[in-house]
């Protein structure tokens, strides 16, 4: 999971500020790395480096960074590398000179490397998807473009362009979302057929120019004082060139709009609306479904108060607290300054990293009976060592909520999670599950009520991507052997010798 912003100002401006804004509200989908790059006289600008988007970016950097058109990228790593040398955007100098930073995961990416190598010649420098998904753009705008002589300047023919972005569609399968400098044109956005991923554009009036900006959420959006226009339809490009024109076309014949359910239960800010669904209105509506669920099981439960898990289970616990007619009690205090742990390598390191990111309010535990909620359990270390906590402050019985179902199946289309026998729902029952994170009774929220409790906005979608629950992969390409790839890649000892070989790559490289 990765956040994306791009950004066309007026003729003469610089909207290096404007995407250093917008990604430091998109931070939250990504801390590992940033980079922003700009178009300026012709020429690529970039700067993008490991950490977070504030360690990042000093003066003389933003000083560079000059262009009324830029990208700009922060990086939640997947399976594979975390190296520098991956952090986004890339980019290539033909044709015109092509940037593209991208949020997702391709499911074929192995189909497409040996393709772009043995019959187009493409060499790739990383083994990033987003790199493939690149120079797949730059073959087929170069197969399609027809360059018009107009007035002694050269056009790209907007046809062409569209019909290129097509072309990806046909040969790019997996969730994706891209942002893409032309270099001297303008800026190109577009979603994948199922739109998986979330991408939204919004613009601004000032002094009789339009400035447009394209992001993963709202919220980046509305925060920097543009007005919403609407989310990139699944399949849809987007081109705004850099004389602030707008043109938008369907690029995909094969459309079924599937957005990942996952972003409204943790990865989306909750001021967010995604795909016309407000994300804050759907965790109220999971954690009132959730309770109704828990009365009708348990209608003379024993409950004192209601606490979440900071900070995505918040919402859910709220609206259960209200639904139970429980008091809702915050006991647990977080440093903000440790990283989420259910991506981190090794158990050893993220049950110590638990620790170090909460503290449990001693007096709203002692002699009661709590419901701790979150918004969902993946590999359990957490949950576990949050329950211990709550006993080890005088707890007298600990219960748990999920406000997603049990994490049973891979997510393939962006977000990293464990191998498939690091779930702790992976082979155990939900009594299993309860035993083994030590809490007296143990709640799931079902699929259905998820979907039911999701699905608010004023257009009601027909499906979501909920493969990480009931394993059906929208893009029908998803084998056995693939998933197994993926466990390899994706277990605690691969990531470990993926940190180390990144360890000695950047030491190679120079940071500036």
């Amino acid at each position: 999971m990765c956040g994306i912003i791009g950004v066309v100002g007026r003729q003469g401006s610089h909207v290096n500020q404007l995407i250093y804004d917008g990604l430091t509200v998109l931070q939250h989908r990504g801390q590992d790395a940033a980079g922003i790059m700009t178009d300026y006289q012709g020429k690529f600008r970039l700067r993008k480096s490991n950490g977070l988007v504030s360690d990042i970016f000093y003066s003389r950097h933003m000083l560079r960074l000059q262009g009324s058109t830029g990208i700009g990228h922060v990086r939640y790593p997947t399976a594979g590398s975390s190296s520098r040398s991956e952090a986004q955007p890339f980019y290539v100098n033909s044709p015109y000179g092509l940037s593209l930073a991208h949020n997702g995961n391709l499911s074929n990416a192995e189909e497409l490397r040996v393709n772009l190598r043995d019959v187009h010649m493409r060499h790739m420098n990383t083994n990033s998807d987003s790199e493939l998904l690149l120079n797949s753009l730059a073959v087929e705008l170069y197969s399609r473009t027809n360059s018009l002589d107009i007035g002694g300047e050269q056009h790209i023919d907007v046809e062409s362009l569209f019909g290129a972005v097509s072309g990806v569609h046909n040969s790019a399968k997996g969730g994706y979302a891209c942002v893409s400098i032309i270099s001297g044109y303008g800026l190109l956005a577009f979603r994948d057929p199922n739109g998986i991923r979330p991408l939204i554009f919004g613009k601004k009036e000032l002094d009789g120019e339009t400035e447009w900006i394209v992001a993963s959420e709202s919220v980046a959006i509305t925060a920097l004082g543009f007005e919403i226009v609407r989310d990139v339809a699944p399949g849809e490009a987007v081109f705004i060139s850099n004389s602030g024109h707008l043109f938008t076309r369907q690029c995909s014949e094969n459309v079924l709009h599937s957005p990942c359910i996952f972003e409204h239960v943790y990865f989306a800010r909750p001021d967010s609306v995604m795909d016309g669904i407000p994300v804050y209105q759907a965790r109220l509506a999971q954690g009132k479904k959730l309770a109704e669920r828990l009365l009708e099981s348990w209608p003379d439960h024993d409950i004192d108060c209601v606490i979440p898990v900071p900070d995505s289970g918040r919402i859910s616990a709220l609206q259960m607290a209200n639904t139970l007619c429980v008091p809702y009690r915050e006991g647990f205090v977080k440093n903000r300054y440790v990283g989420r742990t259910f991506i981190m390598p090794g158990q050893a390191l993220r049950e110590k990293s638990v620790r170090r990111k909460l503290n449990a309010i001693e007096q709203e535990f002692r002699g009661k009976n709590v419901l701790l909620v979150d918004d969902s359990i993946v590999r359990g270390t957490t949950s576990a060592k949050i329950i211990e906590m709550a006993r080890e402050v005088g707890a007298n019985k600990v219960y748990f909520a999920s406000a997603a179902p049990p994490v049973r199946h891979p997510n393939v289309y962006g977000i990293d999670m464990p191998a498939v026998n690091e779930f702790i729902a992976d082979g155990r029952t939900i009594d299993e599950i309860s035993k083994k994170i030590g809490c007296d009774k143990l709640f799931y929220q079902t699929l259905e009520d998820l979907i039911e409790a999701t699905n608010i906005g004023e257009t009601k979608l027909t499906r979501f991507d909920t493969s990480c629950f009931d394993g059906d992969y929208v893009t029908g390409d998803i084998t056995a052997e693939y998933l197994q790839q993926l466990d390899d890649a994706r277990n605690d000892d691969a990531k470990q010798d993926n940190q180390e070989e990144d360890d000695v790559i950047d030491m190679h490289n120079d940071d500036e």
